[in-house]
């Protein structure tokens, strides 16, 4: 059973939880059924709120729950954004990136009007950057230009290792904990609770 069963209601969400090798990390898998969760949504009625349902029954178990969502910006997305506190946008360093940023901070604008006014950006990622690419400097120059403190001083580069870990079933911790990709996802865990400390 995964996230698939639980949003259709075919599983409660605590029969889905699985733990991982990480102490206190846990994680409710999913797999290609959630394509057919996107299309059975459709006709449910409070469709946009079935995650936030979902969540309530374990939210008190867990300090942080991260929601990994898909590129696109379809019902599971929508879920994600009524059912989270905050949003972490992370933005490829690459030419269309800042369209695709432009549409989802739309989607954003949107969620908080309808299902979730209390959504805030914590900060933008930038991501694979690859620092021999001018196109990737100017990316990020761009982005702390027009977004300046909501863009967060962590940036993940591309990286090997970070793209081979999930082959192997690892995360990237686990996998290569001295690489660049894995540190700097360890410094913007640090930057997060930083943020968090001040607030």
């Amino acid at each position: 059973p995964n996230l698939y069963h639980a949003l259709i209601g075919e599983r409660a969400v605590h029969d889905v939880i699985r733990e991982t090798e990480v102490p206190y990390l846990h994680l409710v898998p999913a797999n290609i059924d959630l394509i057919g969760a996107e299309v059975e949504l459709v006709e449910e009625r409070d469709r946009e709120r079935k995650l936030k349902g979902m969540l309530r029954a374990i939210k008190e178990r867990y300090d942080y729950i991260l929601l990994d969502c898909p590129p696109s910006l379809g019902i599971l997305t929508l879920n994600a954004l009524t059912a989270a506190h905050s949003v972490i946008i992370p933005l490829q360093c690459e030419y269309y990136a800042m369209e695709g940023l432009t549409q989802l901070l739309r989607t954003i604008r949107a969620v908080k009007e309808r299902f979730n006014p209390l959504l805030r950006i914590e900060g933008i990622l930038l991501t694979m950057y690859d620092g021999r690419n001018n196109l990737a400097r100017q990316v990020v120059q761009e982005v702390r230009g027009h977004f300046g403190s909501k863009v967060f001083n962590t940036v993940i580069p591309r990286n090997v290792r970070l793209s081979e870990a999930p082959s192997f079933g690892k995360p990237a911790l686990l996998y290569d904990l001295r690489s660049k990709g894995a540190q700097s996802y360890l410094q913007l865990a640090r930057e997060l609770l930083e943020v968090e400390g001040d607030g």
